[in-house]
């Protein structure tokens, strides 16, 4: 096992019987392996650097219009064959506990007859996992070939989507709480926003079984026989991750139900406290504008301070109110 430092480029070769890791190589010393027996696996931890990409596009043989589309990050997840290669574009998805969204990563994979090529729009590790495979001598990765790496790879984001969405079911568990003990505008907003996560993760793996789909089925020659099966594994992973996000989107829904059920049964409550109030003083106010107040003796009218003391009561009596209904959260 040979390490060296520097590039954003990394390279695994294996076959059956060895693997080297180069961490760090340059674009000529990745194209060293073009020819050799086995399994080159090149990964890149950067998108921005076109030198890198055209290099390794020339060395490779990639058309002009695939860099163009592993350069451009807000890409749509796509599959395409151009003959001597496969294209395949996902999106990896992480949870983001600080701002509570789905942050969306852009994975572009060039499957070739005996190469593979990753290239990730920022440096992270998400295949730590493949790499420990690759390093077992008798693991199954080892005995296939690029077209199965580039199935485990699919596989693992598959498997991301299912923790992401979780992480979503968990914050709906919280909001209904929340909903049940105070059903304030500011969960409503909450809940919108998880509902434009879940439209947002539906948008990047509803596409991605029609991928699955055209690989399983082996419509090109890059892919064995005996991977297909594997695929067709992922595949229907997908399908439950695609089941697990509509639940979870009728669970936004269902939240969204209980915010105007739990504002309607408020303002019941409310409602039956004016009404309440309002029937005491009906028969008061009526008795009160049949005889006008025109007493005889009435203290208040000969004192000098009673005008001003019903004023003053009377406000008092307004700013109760107001913050009463204020506690009460009616207003």
């Amino acid at each position: 096992m040979n390490e060296t430092s520097g590039t954003p480029l990394s390279m695994i070769h294996y076959s059956r019987d060895q693997h080297t890791v180069k961490s760090g190589c340059t674009a000529s010393e990745c194209v060293s392996c073009r020819e050799l027996p086995g399994v080159t696996w090149i990964n890149v931890d950067t998108v921005t650097d076109m030198d890198i990409l055209k290099s390794l596009g020339k060395s490779y043989g990639l058309h002009e219009l695939t860099i163009q589309d592993i350069a451009n990050t807000d890409h749509r997840v796509k599959y395409e064959d151009f003959g001597d290669y496969l294209l395949i574009i996902l999106k990896m998805l992480e949870y983001n506990t600080e701002t509570a969204s789905v942050e969306a990563e852009q994975l572009s994979i060039v499957l070739g007859d005996n190469f593979l090529l990753t290239f990730q729009e920022k440096p992270g590790d998400f295949f730590g996992g493949v790499r420990n495979e690759i390093s077992t001598a008798d693991s199954t990765v080892r005995k296939m070939g690029p077209d199965y790496l580039a199935c485990r790879i699919t596989d693992i984001i598959v498997d991301n989507y299912f923790g992401t969405v979780e992480k979503f079911g968990e914050e709906i568990e919280e909001k209904e709480d929340e909903l049940v003990d105070n059903p304030d505008r500011k969960v409503l907003a909450s809940i919108q926003d998880i509902k434009k996560n879940m439209l947002r993760l539906r948008q990047y793996v509803w596409p991605v079984r029609e991928i699955l789909s055209n690989l399983e089925k082996k419509e090109s020659s890059l892919i064995k026989d005996e991977t297909t099966a594997y695929f067709r594994d992922v595949y229907d992973r997908l399908f439950e991750a695609m089941d697990l996000i509509e639940t979870t989107r009728e669970m936004v829904s269902d939240l969204i139900d209980i915010y105007l059920s739990s504002m309607s049964n408020r303002t019941n409550e409310v409602m039956k406290v004016l009404t309440l109030v309002a029937t005491i003083f009906i028969p008061l106010t009526f008795i009160v504008g049949l005889y006008g107040m025109n007493f005889k003796y009435m203290p208040e009218l000969d004192a000098a301070w009673g005008y001003p003391a019903v004023l003053i009561f009377m406000l008092i009596v307004a700013v109760s109110m107001l913050i009463y209904f204020h506690r009460r959260k009616w207003i």
